[in-house]
């Protein structure tokens, strides 16, 4: 069974950036990687997903996040990466990453995934 932790969230300032990362128990080679969010009181959206490497590694985003995130793959360790840049308040959430065999056009839909990571807490405020 494919176990992922998700690390990396904190308290930051509006503008601020972090970083996520989303470590599997195995290789995440055949799978792609969806990164998804829940703040207080609104229902699980999706930020971003990368697909498998054996798909060429594409990346989709959701429009609130475009051009602010970054998804990227390490295979080498497994890791998969949430890069945040230029936090707004709006984006606190609890952020999750999971992972599936799903294609490109699947891959922001949190359905699709059987594999999740724990959460980790973002929170932008002044």
């Amino acid at each position: 069974q494919l176990q992922l932790v998700d690390s990396g969230g904190g308290l930051v300032r509006p503008g601020e950036s972090l970083t996520l990362s989303c470590t599997a128990s195995s290789t995440l080679d055949y799978y792609a990687i969806g990164w998804f969010r829940q703040a207080p009181g609104k229902e699980r959206e999706a930020v971003s997903c990368v697909t498998s490497r054996g798909s060429g590694a594409s990346t989709r985003y959701a429009d609130s996040v475009r051009d602010r995130f970054t998804v990227t793959r390490d295979n080498a360790k497994n890791t998969v990466y949430l890069e945040m840049n230029s936090l707004k308040p709006e984006d606190t959430a609890v952020y999750y990453c999971a992972a599936a065999t799903v294609t490109y056009w699947l891959c922001m839909s949190d359905v699709q995934y059987p594999h999740w990571g724990q959460g980790t807490q973002v929170t932008v405020s002044s």
